[in-house]
């Protein structure tokens, strides 16, 4: 009998093992939120911001200054709004995108002589608008091209100063090689990463200590955070990632300096979930929580970016970021998206944790259509998640 019960003891505790671990599976499994209801919180958001800019070739007037807009803020807006439309492709978001290039001649701020990767960065959108329709309208890369091609006739490669640069022009390089198929464009691309990287205000605006990046040569040491930190600001690490991942996604893999670049995403993204808030989100500030701490969206969202589309590639431990990612994307669900659509926490224009500050769920910030494409690119990669 005392054989039989224990034979009876260890089978229920096998079968109670085999359920609890079902149901862990299960809970896990529904964690990860529903395809639409992400696809709502997009669609959401994006309503809220078509409907403010029906005609998207209308000028700006972020800061009290007109602006036209094929600016940068609303150039990362396109980016998120193409994101949006390779996992939703409805032909309203098509024709916005080619509407707003059009109004512009697919032309740059600055015109083809500019080497300001902020003036580059409508170029992300225009090469993919050539891409989908077929590669039919060759004026959409036409001046994106020929501006980078210039910037290539020449042996400088220190223009990108500051780290959001890397996001804004990275990609346009990477995507003309593809289109292309020359090696080139991937050869200069890494050529001006590495001197950011490593050269820019002496030595280099990444420290391989922390795995963060400073935002410019102003916040390179000896510069200090209240509390005696270096001064890491969110937004501009969200940058970095941001680079790296649109990056890596069209570079070859064959490519010599591809390991780098994922070595470089893979050890920035380390730096991270130490020292997300416990709501979920990141401050303003990654090393001083003192120094205006409290929610901010966009640094949060690029994060979130990165890290969904490292689980989705399989390039990063799914265990470990995960729990980071739905964490995060809840809080900005429910703490940043409002229901008419309107994105709080979003801090403005600047370089550090001080700009735009203080922020809040209601204040609108000086621009908030990089705000949205932030958060579009998020969203795209969350949706993704299985």
């Amino acid at each position: 009998m005392k054989y039989n019960s224990l034979l009876s003891f260890i089978a229920a505790g096998v079968l109670l093992t085999s359920c609890g671990s079902q149901k862990s599976t299960t809970a896990s499994n529904e964690k990860i939120p529903a395809k639409k209801d992400v696809l709502e919180v997009m669609e959401r958001t994006n309503n809220y911001f078509m409907q403010k800019w029906p005609d998207p070739g209308a000028p700006t007037f972020g800061g009290g200054k007109e602006r036209s807009s094929n600016l940068w803020t609303r150039a990362v807006y396109y980016e998120g709004l193409m994101a949006m439309y390779a996992v939703d492709p409805k032909k309203e978001y098509h024709d916005y995108a080619v509407n707003w290039g059009e109004s512009h001649k697919w032309g740059l701020r600055g015109g083809i002589e500019t080497r300001h990767a902020d003036n580059h960065c409508a170029g992300q959108t225009y090469i993919d608008l050539y891409e989908i329709d077929g590669k039919k309208n060759p004026e959409r890369v036409k001046d994106i091209k020929e501006s980078i091609d210039r910037m290539m006739a020449t042996d400088k490669v220190d223009d990108w100063t500051w780290i959001d640069a890397l996001q804004m022009a990275m990609p346009v390089y990477a995507k003309l090689g593809k289109l292309y198929n020359d090696p080139k464009y991937y050869e200069r691309n890494y050529e001006m990463y590495a001197y950011t990287k490593n050269k820019q205000g002496v030595n280099g605006l990444y420290n391989p200590v922390d795995k963060l990046w400073w935002r410019d040569k102003d916040f390179v040491p000896p510069y200090k955070e209240p509390n005696g930190q270096d001064c890491y600001w969110s937004r501009g690490d969200g940058w970095v990632v941001a680079a790296l991942v649109r990056t890596l996604d069209i570079t070859p893999k064959s490519d010599p300096h591809y390991a780098e670049y994922l070595q470089d995403y893979k050890d920035l993204l380390s730096a991270l979930p130490a020292i997300q808030r416990t709501d979920g989100l990141w401050n303003a500030s990654l090393h001083d929580p003192t120094n205006f701490g409290g929610k901010e969206m966009t640094g949060s969202a690029l994060f979130v970016y990165g890290m969904a589309y490292g689980i989705n590639k399989g390039i990063i431990d799914r265990k470990v970021y995960l729990p980071i990612v739905l964490k995060a994307w809840d809080a900005i669900v429910k703490d940043c998206v409002q229901p008419n659509g309107f994105l709080g926490w979003v801090q403005g224009t600047g370089k550090e944790p001080k700009d735009g500050q203080p922020l809040s769920v209601s204040k609108e910030p000086d621009f908030e259509d990089y705000g949205l494409g932030c958060l579009l690119l998020a969203g795209s990669e969350v949706y993704k998640l299985k």
